[in-house]
């Protein structure tokens, strides 16, 4: 049997295996456990690592660095590929707000993080540590790790492993902290479910940027015998014409449809510019298009994109849109709807809402492929080259005055920005970064797991030794500040001065912290999905900024 403990003993690719696997399997079925509805999840993968290593366990070091950072890199990649569509829309003027606050929350926490720094007698690593484990930031604790590494700061005190004990210490009230700052907030701001749950559909009704279909009757002289392309002389706003009657007859209209008096159309388009329109055309018709017999000759239909063709040229180019036989009226992109407009480029995956009629429908689909099956089989290619780029940013040096040596934005924040990036705009470089939803979580969980395995053997040695010394208990202390004031602060804000419902309070801030379980938890309070519309909106930015600020703290307060 000495080979059977070898096996679990000796260095050796075998062994490593053997090690991370059991370590992993181990620390996923304990996350399944759940008190309360509670669980930690797939972190039990770092204290699984954690006992491991305090029991003697131990991978060959090169080899544990090597699977630490490369976790990494898969992880915050997977992440930005995720989120890189809906962050470019985050930044858009009617996300700034829920923007704004979620900053706060980091800001605060890192005024925080100082003023320990200062007090405590702790170095700005093992601050750092507490702060990202305070936030259940995984990034950030890369980025800390590495920026220490990078800059060979182990030689002012700092150590990696000292970072990834704290981050372990903080990081179960990280978890639970967020959930008792929602329910103290729930009883403090005296939230009702139910009026929570009418307010956010009326503001829904209300959103002016959300797309809309409204049928107009043309009443204005002007437009009498001009042609549906004068309209869009006037109205630069994005709009889509889906339908129009003339003559009894009901059709998707071209630029050159000619406009008679007491024709109807149908405009997909924002309330926004509603009023606009209403005073170009004509006043709104009782006659809804949308519900008439006689448009049973015309089709609507939702069409996925997934012939790369069609992704490299906008929609005037590819000439599909203002056409007679159908028309594209909205784009639906990582969940985030818009109005179709000419200067729009497709992406891999987009589901794009047209209407026309059975032939058209047919056109459209073939050019825009409409395969389920082609988005299985993921694009390894753009990935890994995404993945390169990433890590060649990730190592470019950045000269800051004040700073005595050069800054990286590291394996953590390289390869997030370079995937965020490809995901927008990789198309027109034909590179295809689309994913699907299993196979983009596929590789983040891997990613993760063995970052989170690598961190927990590298940490679990002295564990037990700072727990039951006192400090780790200082340092939990720490973390719960660090946790509770940014949320709560900026939570009451949120509400009395914003105004904001419960929900995006909720979204807003489990997306401020990077915490799925506080998601979920919001997600089964409200009983719909709309904390996480908040959560999408401040997740990308709010990541970004919890990577810069872990790798700032460590270069600045050393």
């Amino acid at each position: 049997m000495n080979w059977f403990t070898q096996l679990f003993t000796e260095h050796s690719i075998a062994q490593t295996v053997v090690v991370y696997g059991c370590i992993i399997a181990i620390g996923i079925l304990l996350g399944r456990i759940k008190i309360y509805n509670i669980s930690l999840g797939i972190t039990w993968v770092l204290f699984a690592g954690i006992i491991a290593a305090h029991y003697g366990a131990t991978v060959d070091e090169n080899t544990e660095h090597f699977l630490k950072e490369f976790g990494l890199i898969l992880f915050v990649y997977s992440i930005g590929l995720q989120v890189g569509p809906g962050f470019f829309a985050s930044l858009k003027k009617q996300a700034i707000g829920v923007n704004a606050l979620a900053a706060m929350v980091v800001l605060l926490g890192v005024a925080i993080a100082i003023f320990f720094y200062y007090f405590s007698g702790n170095n700005m690593g093992i601050i750092t540590g507490v702060m990202s484990g305070a936030v259940t930031n995984t990034p950030g604790l890369g980025a800390a790790q590495q920026t220490v590494t990078d800059m060979q700061l182990t030689g002012k005190g700092l150590n990696p492993s000292d970072i990834g004990l704290a981050y372990a210490v903080a990081y179960p009230f990280g978890v639970l902290g967020i959930i008792l700052v929602l329910m103290l907030l729930k009883k403090i701001c005296h939230v009702d479910i139910s009026r929570e749950k009418e307010k956010m559909k009326r503001l829904k009704r209300l959103n002016p940027l959300a797309p809309v279909a409204v049928n107009l009757k043309v009443s204005n002289p002007l437009l009498f015998n001009k042609t549906v392309k004068d309209i869009r002389m006037i109205v630069k706003e994005p709009y889509v014409i889906s339908r129009m009657q003339h003559d009894g007859e009901i059709f998707t209209p071209s630029p050159e449809s000619v406009l008679s008096e007491g024709d109807v159309l149908v405009f997909v388009t924002s309330k926004a510019i509603i009023t606009q329109l209403k005073l170009l055309v004509g006043p709104e018709s009782d006659i809804n298009l949308l519900r008439e017999e006689k448009t049973r000759n015309l089709i609507s239909r939702r069409i996925v994109v997934t012939n790369k063709e069609a992704t490299h040229k906008k929609l005037h180019e590819m000439d599909v849109f203002d056409r007679g036989d159908f028309s594209i009226t909205r784009i639906n992109r990582a969940g985030i709807e818009f109005i179709a407009s000419d200067d729009i480029i497709l992406h891999i995956g987009d589901q794009v809402t047209v209407v026309g009629s059975e032939n058209g429908i047919k056109e459209i689909s073939n050019r825009l492929g409409n395969s389920l099956k082609r988005l299985d089989a993921p694009e390894l290619a753009p990935i890994f080259i995404g993945i390169v780029l990433g890590v060649i940013l990730g190592s470019i040096p950045i000269a800051i005055p004040g700073v005595p040596v050069a800054v990286k934005i590291g394996l953590a924040g390289g390869p997030l920005i370079i995937s965020l990036l490809l995901s927008e705009f990789g198309n027109r470089f034909y590179l295809t970064n689309y994913t699907t939803h299993s196979a983009n979580l596929f590789l983040r969980e891997i990613g993760i797991v063995l970052f989170l395995a690598s961190v927990g053997l590298g940490s679990g040695e002295h564990f037990t030794e700072i727990l039951t010394g006192g400090q780790g208990w200082y340092w939990m202390a720490m973390g719960a500040a660090i946790t509770f004031f940014p949320l709560f602060i900026t939570g009451l804000v949120a509400h009395y001065f914003f105004k904001k419902t419960f929900f995006e309070i909720s979204g807003l801030l489990a997306g401020a912290s990077t915490d799925p379980p506080a998601l979920a938890f919001a997600i089964q309070t409200a009983g719909s999905d709309s904390p996480s519309v908040t959560y999408a909106t401040v997740y990308p930015l709010t990541m970004i900024l919890r990577i810069v600020a872990a790798q700032l703290l460590i270069l600045f307060f050393t």
